[in-house]
């Protein structure tokens, strides 16, 4: 038993002493909502830059946008253009995660299959089904109709559901391990 100002402290109390972190640990899980709060202003202009050019990126080829370039036979379905701006803007979220905050050190440890795998399964879930030459040349004309065509709702719900778990993990785990500030240790 050791003496520390007058009083006895047992075994236990000195190994408890020892073992108090450095950095306080949080005792309040953060939402994803109060996570996008703390973002800097270059974070959210990277996410809305990289939100339009995804957007130009998937409909000039797909000929949502009407070009000289690139054409139609089938018009775009009603679901369409409300699948490329959600898939837009949560890619543009998820390439943001990617900046390096200000408060926390950069890491180069960056997965991102995910969220790609999203962003082109929205290429093939918007696009139009006879003008896709991967479909066409493995369906034919009327597979493509027949078989391809039906299930683009679910690959557009596939891909905001891939680019969104992405989009949380990505976020979560930020918050969940931040990294100190390159030279700022407090030991």
């Amino acid at each position: 038993m050791e003496r520390r100002n007058g009083a006895l402290l047992s075994e236990w109390s000195i190994v408890q002493q020892n073992l108090t972190p450095a950095l306080p640990i949080p005792t309040q899980r953060r939402t994803l909502l109060s996570e996008l709060r703390t973002w800097q202003a270059r974070r959210w202009l990277f996410a809305a830059l990289t939100a339009g050019v995804t957007v130009l990126l998937i409909a000039i080829p797909t000929a949502m946008i009407p070009t000289g370039i690139f054409g139609r036979e089938i018009p775009p379905t009603p679901w369409s253009w409300p699948v490329l701006i959600v898939t837009s803007v949560l890619t543009g979220l998820l390439a943001a995660t990617y900046v390096a905050r200000k408060d926390t050190a950069d890491t180069r440890d960056r997965p991102g299959r995910l969220g790609t795998a999203g962003a082109f399964v929205t290429f093939f879930a918007v696009g139009c089904p006879v003008c896709n030459k991967l479909v066409l040349l493995a369906l034919g004309y009327t597979g493509a109709i027949q078989f391809f065509e039906p299930i683009q709702p679910y690959l557009a719900v596939g891909a905001i559901a891939l680019l969104g778990w992405a989009l949380h993990a990505r976020i979560t785990k930020e918050a969940a391990c931040p990294l100190e500030v390159a030279g700022d240790v407090s030991n």
